[in-house]
């Protein structure tokens, strides 16, 4: 492998978030007929109105209700 392929490599695999072996080894995969498909593909965006809306007010009311569903019931376990 001459240095600009060993370059561009490099780089895809860092834009892919992998290693070069792993990169290497994927696209091997994928040419070849050999990548198993992922079965849980489908990207839901369905809720995306939610994020970044909850005011510091409302998240300390949600995590406060978390919280207290997570004690632990001396009565039960103790």
């Amino acid at each position: 492998v001459d240095a600009t392929m060993s370059a561009r490599l490099k780089q895809m695999a860092k834009s892919e978030g992998k290693s070069i072996n792993q990169f290497i080894l994927d696209t091997i995969k994928q040419h070849t007929g050999m990548q198993k498909k992922k079965k849980f593909t489908l990207i839901h965006d369905d809720l995306d109105h939610l994020f970044g809306k909850w005011t510091d007010a409302e998240f300390e009311d949600i995590q406060g209700s978390i919280d207290s569903q997570r004690q632990i019931d001396p009565e039960l376990w103790g």
